[in-house]
């Protein structure tokens, strides 16, 4: 008998973006595998359609995933081919254990740039949710990324909350930015923050409240967007047209950055 998490990872499976364009359901997707140092896992690349080398979003997962189900999972695949549609490659990936592979993942898509038909010198990021912790992460060790979209995310932790590190043990989700700080950011990568007014899981508003307070702080490349009437996961349950603008945010602002 399935768990009540998997019951409900199955139904958040099924949803998808609430925006839609032209040539999404047309994508082509490409599907290999990326090589992490000691293994090799999967990953799908999904093509804009006239746009080569083509620049590169990656898509952060937060979870392991050894598997690679999640290049299955409707709130990716509908925002990939968004995405595609948008101009950019994106790329879903398995995890390992850790689910820290976006540096690997980056080293092998520069390696195998030309082969892959992307553009290495534009790679960006975007997460959603319990994934943002591991976006941050990211940009943290590796500063040549061009920009970084975080929508309703879980961030760090600071003076001494624990938030994401509770929510973390609670959803399994990794917890990247664990001991790390605003002042690990770069200070040349732009990041979009999308926040959510109505955000019902607790504390999760208050960490990203002071993340882009310290960042501002620093005068990092900070772009914040207050939904203020949408709840976490609005992008999949909120289908009305402030959801789609806020959808067409995060893409037009990857899409400045990249093209």
């Amino acid at each position: 008998m399935a768990t009540d998490r998997e019951a409900i990872l199955r139904e958040i499976a099924k949803k998808k973006a609430v925006l839609t364009l032209p040539g999404m359901d047309d994508v082509r997707v490409h599907g290999t595998t990326y090589d992490t140092g000691y293994e090799h896992l999967a990953m799908d690349i999904y093509y804009p359609a006239t746009i080569a080398p083509a620049p590169v979003v990656v898509i952060a997962l937060g979870y392991p995933d050894p598997p690679g189900q999640c290049r299955v999972y409707g709130p990716l695949t509908s925002w990939a081919r968004l995405l595609a549609a948008s101009g950019m490659a994106a790329v879903i990936y398995a995890t390992n254990e850790c689910a820290a592979n976006i540096p690997a993942l980056v080293k092998h898509l520069r390696a195998n740039a030309d082969a892959l038909q992307l553009d290495d010198s534009r790679i960006g990021v975007f997460a959603e949710s319990a994934n943002v912790s591991v976006a941050l992460s990211a940009l943290m060790r590796d500063a040549s990324l061009k920009c970084a979209t975080l929508v309703t995310g879980f961030t760090m932790d600071l003076d001494g909350s624990t938030t994401v590190a509770d929510a973390a043990k609670q959803y399994m989700f990794v917890d990247a930015c664990a001991g790390k700080s605003v002042d690990d950011l770069p200070d040349s990568v732009p990041m979009l923050f999308i926040r959510a007014g109505r955000e019902w899981f607790p504390g999760l508003n208050d960490a990203l409240d002071l993340v882009v307070a310290r960042a501002i702080a620093r005068n990092l490349p900070v772009t914040l967007v207050n939904h203020a009437t949408g709840a976490h996961g609005f992008d999949m349950d909120e289908n009305n047209e402030l959801s789609r603008e806020m959808i067409r945010r995060v893409l037009g602002f990857l899409a400045f950055h990249l093209k």
